[in-house]
């Protein structure tokens, strides 16, 4: 009889690590990014270095006056649009599970600039 119950027990457990949690639905990418943007071209502002999150794919900031929306696909192609007053930018690239790079463009008012962006997780 013990034994009986010891494996509907040993099943039990085995068959709760297959059923589907809320956590199993995250990405890869999901958690704590530091972002750090460069300029190469223009005169727009030298680098900025974001901390922003990446919640079930999607891109969140939750830091003031600047306004970011992106994804990040499944296989970690990652797209983003960043706005501030008048100036705004474009950004696509890849992200690994570690680590992430790609490239910008953008306008801050009649100025036209482009560079690079580098991502680590935290």
């Amino acid at each position: 009889m013990i034994s009986h119950l010891a494996r509907a027990g040993l099943l039990a457990l085995i068959c709760v690590g297959f059923v589907p949690t809320t956590a199993s639905a995250r990405t890869p990418y999901d958690g704590a990014w530091s972002v750090l943007i460069v300029t190469q071209r223009g005169t727009c502002d030298r680098a900025y270095r974001y901390g922003i999150q990446i919640v079930n794919g999607n891109v969140v900031y939750d830091g003031g006056a600047v306004n970011m929306s992106g994804r990040v696909a499944s296989n970690g192609v990652f797209r983003v649009t960043v706005s501030s007053g008048g100036a705004s930018a474009n950004g696509a690239g890849r992200l690994s599970r570690t680590a992430g790079r790609g490239s910008w463009s953008g306008r801050s008012g009649s100025e036209a600039c482009s560079g690079y962006w580098e991502a680590e997780r935290r």
